[in-house]
């Protein structure tokens, strides 16, 4: 009785460390720290307070928006960091980041400190956005190399919780807060940096001998249960539309949007227990034949992963940089820069995502103009959130079946998606009755969809052997189209309009005093604009999807699928022949 005692709590402690050094506990742990990192998607909900606090004109505020997704995207920096240094220095580094430029933030927005000057804002905002890509680079291209021939599901689940985060952090905000936002930068401050620092020693490579058929089964398990938190906030968001919420109702909605965060731990719990029993059989029958042979199984099939994910080839980063090798093998940076792929990808996301990101920052203005009163606006901003979310779930796993069953390219999906975008960026130019709403939900869903799409994208043409340099190139592109068509464009017009209405009425600008516009007209030429860009951009695209046709036709996961079936074969042959 004793002995068996002693045996099972000696098999718990051993499960117990199977969960915690397990890779499905480190892709929680990403869910948590992309959940609290999308502060990019958050500007609505408190760019109204900067602009009134602050005394800024349209193109003013549109430049601190720019500054956002120029530092949420310039993620160059992160990815050569992480290229030669563990995971947890680019999730260390983006944690200390997040606070500086979000903190700062916050004692401008609450006047604690005089009031700062522009290029400051900016300065301390694309600090704060910058620790998104250390963070999105430290969870998200280490789940894809833990995870490779899952990268579709795994990029679509991950930036799926990185676009529901505005509607999760709005939630947990109005449990303590209520409906006063001017502590919102504050939360944003102290709450990523705090998960980021709580699973540090979590988000790593991890090796395993053997991938297992049930990985896409518990990714699905995953997506059912982030589809469950997001519906409980689509129907919160609804209710919360016709009935005004007191802070204990904040609360206890707060407390179910907590239990949904923390209900895929079963799934890990699960999937870390077939693990543990899987190697409890392995270090049992093993000794029987051979003792030796377990070790000398994984010497080998880690032999063979490093060189089919190209570890061990070593090129020089400025050989051959135009003679690439063949579409899906591993490029070198500079290949893969100077390739008609990733140029023409960067393009195209150039004139999508420059749309849908202008929409998105200036939705609290366009509410504004548009006559919806406050709460309407912070509706449109968690809308935004849901379709967001639901758009990179559709995009990366859809994508993912329409490739294995249909053998479509990639970019055609995407290039379908950037037409789609074109309906909303229509209804706001002609400011349709309760287009807004139907706006919000398209270009959210939009926006969320090149996310995936564009990430896997780099990670099946270029390889993954330099994915955490590679996957934050594909970001560059954005801040391009948002400076373009957000500040150069929009906010240039915006302003434009609002000054002709003040002439119109006799009315002289103060010096510090926010410029305002009212009507259709504020974006009407803009977003007219913006269309015609977007359309252009899918015309690019299109020619991407001819260009790759026939590399999607092939099997584009053989060779990770030949390193399993070896790996088995040899298991089988050292151990059980």
């Amino acid at each position: 009785m004793g002995a068996a005692g002693i045996d099972n709590w000696a098999d718990m402690k051993s499960l117990v460390l199977q969960v915690l050094k397990g890779r499905w506990l480190m892709v929680f742990a990403s869910f948590l720290m992309m959940v609290t990192a999308g502060a990019s998607y958050m500007f609505g909900l408190y760019s109204n307070d900067i602009k009134s606090v602050l005394g800024y004109d349209q193109t003013t505020l549109n430049l601190i928006s720019f500054s956002k997704d120029l530092g949420a995207n310039i993620g160059i920096f992160s990815g050569l960091i992480n290229e030669v240094t563990p995971p947890w220095v680019v999730v260390s580094i983006g944690a200390v980041l997040n606070f500086f430029g979000h903190f700062m933030m916050w004692l401008a927005i609450a006047q604690k400190i005089p009031k700062p000057k522009v290029w400051h804002m900016c300065m301390y905002m694309g600090i704060g956005a910058n620790s998104h890509t250390f963070t999105n680079t430290g969870a998200l291209v280490t789940c894809v190399k833990n995870f490779p021939e899952s990268r579709g599901v795994v990029i679509g689940l991950l930036k799926s919780y990185g676009g529901i985060s505005a509607a999760v952090v709005a939630q947990l905000y109005h449990a303590v807060y209520g409906d006063d936002t001017k502590h919102f930068t504050l939360v944003v401050a102290w709450l990523p940096t705090a998960i980021s620092f709580a699973f540090i020693g979590t988000i790593r490579i991890i090796k395993v001998s053997s991938r297992g058929s049930s990985e896409l089964k518990a990714f699905y398990n995953f997506l059912c249960l982030s589809l469950g938190l997001a519906a409980f906030l689509l129907v919160i968001i609804i209710v919360e539309k016709r009935v005004r919420f007191n802070q204990s109702e904040y609360a206890g909605t707060a407390a179910i949007v907590l239990f949904l965060l923390f209900l895929p731990l079963t799934v890990v719990i699960m999937e870390e227990y077939k693990v543990w029993q899987s190697k409890r059989s392995i270090v049992t029958k093993a000794p029987i034949n051979s003792g030796s042979a377990a070790p000398e199984i994984f010497g080998v099939r880690d032999n063979m992963l490093k060189q089919s994910i190209g570890v061990e080839k070593e090129v020089s980063w400025c050989e051959d940089i135009f003679n690439p090798p063949e579409i899906g093998e591993d490029y070198t940076i500079l290949q893969a820069i100077f390739s008609i792929e990733m140029v023409t990808l960067l393009f195209a996301t150039i004139c999508g995502l420059g749309g849908t990101m202008t929409m998105m920052d200036n939705l609290g203005q366009i509410g504004t103009s548009f006559g919806y009163p406050l709460k309407s606006i912070r509706d449109f901003v968690s809308l935004t959130s849901i379709w967001n979310y639901l758009g990179q779930i559709v995009a990366g796993i859809g994508s993912e079946i329409f490739i294995t069953k249909y053998k479509w390219p990639r970019p055609l999906i995407f290039t379908a998606i950037l037409l789609l975008s074109c309906v909303g960026h229509l209804l706001i130019a002609f400011n349709v009755p309760y287009g807004l709403y139907v706006a919000s939900v398209v270009t959210g869903f939009c926006f969320g969809a090149h996310w995936p799409l564009i990430f896997t994208i780099i990670s099946e043409l270029f390889g993954l052997k330099y994915y955490s340099t590679l996957y934050n190139l594909g970001g560059l592109a954005s801040p391009i189209g948002m400076y373009l068509l957000n500040v150069r464009v929009t906010g240039h017009l915006y302003d434009m309009e609002a000054k002709k209405q003040m002439a119109a009425l006799g009315v002289q600008r103060k010096i510090g005093e926010e410029l305002n516009c009212v009507g259709g007209e504020c974006f009407k030429l803009s977003f007219i604009i913006i269309t015609v860009v977007t359309l252009f951009g899918a015309l690019v695209s299109l020619v991407l999807a001819l260009r790759t046709r026939k590399f999607y036709k092939g099997d584009i996961y053989k060779k990770f699928r030949e390193v399993a079936d070896e790996t088995l074969v040899i298991g089988k042959n050292c151990c059980w022949s």
